[in-house]
């Protein structure tokens, strides 16, 4: 418009988008396309007569029709590929990615367990004792929490069971807990996959009927060997067998999982300010010729009149020859959008946007109710396949080695939504209107409901009446006097 050549752009390369959906068409040689066939040749292949075929690759290529799928969507998805532990590293250092993995772990065990028999009946207090001073001592609550964290951020988690053992092949063979002497255990370490090696035996991986098909064997952790029965293994979205080599036998991340998603919630997010200072496009229609024949001062000129464009000066213009125009961008609906990428981004990490975001959800017609119970659903599974098997292999350590053999607990997880002081009140008021009522129907006597008020432990009352039996056993009374007198009612003022 103003005489200047633009320069144009060299057409033999085509720009690249950041976004894996505006990729070009993926060759042969992409990365992802290469180690989908690597983990192919790895698996073996059995032909009909029952005989195992090296050439996998080829078999398998031999049963994929064609037209059963677009060749572009089958590179987009193959592109989708392990991203490597580092990169798993370097993404969890945002924010988001970094909450969206530490959220669920420090939510799953915020409000602790309680050591139990393995039928589910209460401890001995002085093994209860004993439990949490090594749960103190070894930081139970932090691995626990660094389990998980650790796990999603990388996709695996290892946790070896310090034991000073005599024996020099103690984690070379499988886990024997009476070898477990006393004073031997020292707690819980763990480690980063990328100092770890998996290695498989014969049976894991020729025998696809096996228990353990494609699992390691043995682990090399600093040069040493670690049976898989020694170590505590936290996969987070395992993959199929035919990946699993390709994930070095571990999971999926979940910075691989939401990195494009964040990546596009915050390019969006970022164009808020951008917009907020453009919403006003200013148009100025003027004499293009004589603007073209002044050269610098015209431009100069337009420069000057940029500097009163704001609010706060005046525009001037020839009043016969110019004319202006301005255009308002509407940005009523621009937080909705922006909040709805950053829902998607939660919904991929399975955290609900009002956890994740703290903020309450837009766009999608929801009060967060049924988020927060899936959410809980999501928590409570964490607990019960990876966390329980890792606190009852460490209180089987502690208690052998404190030379308590002859006990097996497990792990009662508390409720994940611990009730407030006013809904706290309103369920003793419902029990207690319910008492009253069947005491009142003769359906139970006062003395059953005053049972259930001392015995209930969010009643208020729990334990009323005890202080007066050991104050009674303290004046060298009877068991049956004790008794009696409690019958009677009998306090400590009598």
């Amino acid at each position: 418009m103003f005489g200047f050549k633009r320069k144009q752009p060299p057409t033999a390369v085509a720009e690249e988008s950041l976004f894996s959906t505006h990729m070009p068409r993926l060759n042969r040689g992409h990365p992802g396309l290469a180690a989908l066939e690597a983990s192919m040749r790895r698996l073996p292949v059995v032909s009909p007569d029952g005989a195992q075929d090296d050439t996998s690759f080829a078999s398998l290529k031999a049963n994929v029709q064609p037209q059963a799928m677009n060749i572009a969507l089958a590179d987009w998805y193959a592109s989708q590929g392990f991203i490597g532990w580092q990169m798993c590293a370097v993404l969890a250092q945002h924010w988001l990615v970094n909450k969206a993995c530490t959220m669920p772990a420090r939510d799953s065990t915020r409000n602790g367990f309680d050591p139990v028999t393995e039928n589910g009946d209460k401890l001995d207090p002085a093994d209860i004792k004993l439990l949490r001073q090594y749960d103190k001592a070894y930081r139970l609550k932090w691995n626990a929490e660094q389990f998980i964290r650790m796990g999603r951020i990388f996709g695996v988690r290892i946790a070896i069971f310090k034991v000073d053992s005599t024996d020099p092949k103690y984690y070379e063979n499988p886990f024997n807990a009476d070898g477990v002497t006393e004073g031997s255990y020292k707690g819980i370490s763990q480690v980063d996959p990328y100092w770890c090696a998996p290695l498989l035996d014969a049976v894991s991986t020729s025998d696809p009927s096996s228990m353990h098909f494609y699992d390691p064997a043995y682990w090399i952790i600093g040069g040493k060997k670690y049976h898989r029965s020694h170590l505590c293994i936290f996969r987070h979205a395992e993959p199929p067998d035919i990946l699993k080599p390709t994930y070095m036998y571990g999971g999926i991340s979940v910075p691989q999982q939401i990195m494009e998603r964040v990546y596009a919630a915050e390019r969006v997010a970022n164009e808020a300010p951008l917009l907020a200072e453009s919403k006003r496009t200013n148009v100025w229609l003027t004499n293009m010729k004589a603007f073209r024949a002044a050269g610098d001062n015209a431009l100069q000129n337009m420069a000057n009149w940029v500097s009163y464009r704001d609010n706060y000066g005046i525009k001037l213009g020839d009043k016969d020859g110019d004319s202006f125009q301005q255009f308002e961008t509407s940005l009523s609906d621009l937080d909705t959008v922006i909040m709805t990428q950053y829902q998607i981004v939660a919904a991929a990490a399975n955290v609900p946007a009002t956890k994740l975001l703290g903020t309450t959800p837009k766009g999608f017609n929801s009060t967060g109710d049924y988020e927060e119970a899936n959410y809980h659903e999501e928590l409570e599974s964490l607990q019960e396949h990876d966390l329980t098997p890792l606190i009852e292999r460490h209180h089987l350590l502690v208690l052998r080695s404190a030379g308590r053999k002859d006990i097996a607990t497990a792990v009662q997880w508390r409720p994940l939504d611990a009730p407030t002081s006013l809904e706290l009140a309103q369920t003793n008021l419902a029990k207690a209107q319910t008492g009253a009522a069947l005491v009142q129907s003769g359906a139970i006597a006062p003395e059953d409901e005053r049972r259930r008020v001392t015995t209930d432990p969010e009643s208020g009352y729990a334990g009323l009446g005890t202080e007066d039996a050991e104050m009674l056993a303290d004046l060298g009374l009877s068991d049956a006097s004790v008794e009696a007198a409690q019958e009677l009612g009998i306090g400590s003022d009598q």
